[in-house]
């Protein structure tokens, strides 16, 4: 049997990977997986830059393997961003502009709040700043206001 030892050995992506890559590249209208897949792994490597404690390491659980080391890959940054801040910063990362990382982040954060499923995803929304909700597919719901007493 002949082997060309120059071709480096590549593993194929686990199946749970593979359909993340196409809910992305579907729900984002990439054109090609390849497209998908840099969005997934720019905004992954920045949410694991915000993201600490139990709900980094419960999400990390939930995401398929290859999506997991990509975010567990990453130090958080100190002070977390706001979501607003959050995309300027990944669009200054990669010189593209704000609107197509608004989108690529909107894009793969909904396929990853799929992966965490409801109550995770609210759990992951206290812990960071404001401004994340729209960018996982919620509301952002906010607190009303406490009413002033009655004059009497």
């Amino acid at each position: 049997m002949m082997s060309d030892r120059r071709a480096p050995f590549q593993q194929p992506y686990g199946r749970a990977y593979e359909q993340m890559l196409e809910k992305v590249r579907y729900d984002g209208a990439y054109p090609t997986r390849e497209k998908a897949e840099e969005a997934v792994r720019l905004v992954l490597a920045g949410l694991g830059r915000q993201l600490t404690g139990e709900e980094r390491a419960e999400l990390a659980a939930r995401l398929p393997f290859e999506a997991a080391c990509v975010l567990t890959a990453q130090i958080p940054d100190a002070q977390p961003l706001t979501g607003w801040a959050f995309v300027k910063d990944l669009a200054a990362r990669t010189g593209a502009s704000q609107a197509t990382t608004r989108w690529d982040t909107g894009s793969v954060l909904c396929a990853v709040a799929a992966c965490a499923g409801p109550d995770l995803l609210t759990r992951i929304l206290r812990r960071l700043p404001s401004g994340y909700a729209l960018l996982f597919g919620r509301a952002e719901l906010t607190p009303a206001p406490t009413p002033a007493p009655a004059c009497s």
